[in-house]
């Protein structure tokens, strides 16, 4: 009997998963992740130079380092990625499941969570990472497709927060949300155009879980999004200059939903 096609392509994206590899580079990236024991590393290339600064993370990873001439480095990178003389390739981090990470944490304070809707910029992602990782966000998530896979560029700019900040990929952002909404998450749609900002949005309510969900610069939020969210909220601006840039208007939720405790 043939497989239908859902089937097909499901165990398709399976095996293409797990033949998936990532090369980071840079000395504090390729540092956090010889560092990370939930890493599985791959390969390690190295300078000389490299692998003196690098000595104390490779010897504790147990990793065999191969060692290059710098001018002749392998071409496993795009020749515009700064290498620093470590490139160290790996197996993406495998974080679980919405609900591992979106219950649980720490019991003390309510978890916050950010969603992303099309957020593709490598670098926006790394910032934002780095951001909910610096004010204890559970985790960042988001989308298959249409949103920033997990890279070197983006493990640079996160400078190590993406060892340790989870980051989900998962299928469908608007399911996620009313997955979300079931756990008893509170969840907030960042629109320019909202009426309401955030503060007042969680007025009182700073001891509920919340999910605040960002949208790529230019388009934002999709309407899709927009209607499923709880209530779309705006950063309040002292003047009319434009907008903050997305990674920089996560930083500014966050500081803004931060749990009272």
């Amino acid at each position: 009997m043939k497989k239908p096609k859902w089937v097909v392509e499901k165990e398709q994206a399976k095996k293409s998963a797990a033949a998936e590899t990532v090369w980071l580079f840079g000395l504090h990236a390729v540092r956090d992740a010889l560092q990370n024991p939930a890493r599985e590393k791959l390969r390690l290339i190295v300078t000389r130079n490299a692998a003196d600064k690098l000595a104390e993370a490779i010897t504790a990873s147990g990793v065999e380092p191969e060692m290059v001439d710098p001018r002749r480095f392998p071409k496993v990178l795009d020749p515009q990625s700064v290498h620093q003389g470590a490139a160290l390739e790996v197996k993406p981090l495998n974080w679980g499941s919405l609900q591992d990470r979106a219950i649980g944490g720490d019991a003390a304070l309510p978890p916050r969570l950010v969603l992303l809707d099309r957020v593709t910029d490598p670098h926006n992602v790394g910032a934002i990472l780095r951001s909910a990782e610096v004010f204890g966000a559970q985790a960042v998530i988001g989308t298959r497709h249409h949103s920033a896979p997990e890279t070197g560029a983006l493990a640079k700019t996160a400078s190590g927060a993406l060892e340790r900040q989870p980051y989900l990929r998962l299928r469908n952002l608007s399911d996620t949300i009313v997955e979300l909404q079931a756990m008893g998450y509170l969840v907030l749609g960042l629109d320019g155009e909202a009426e309401m900002t955030i503060e007042t949005a969680l007025e009182g309510k700073h001891d509920r879980a919340v999910a605040l969900v960002l949208g790529a610069e230019g388009p934002g939020l999709r309407q899709k999004t927009k209607e499923t969210v709880d209530h779309l909220v705006k950063i309040d601006f002292a003047r009319g200059f434009g907008s903050l840039n997305v990674s920089n208007a996560a930083a500014v939720a966050l500081y803004a939903a931060r749990p009272k405790g």
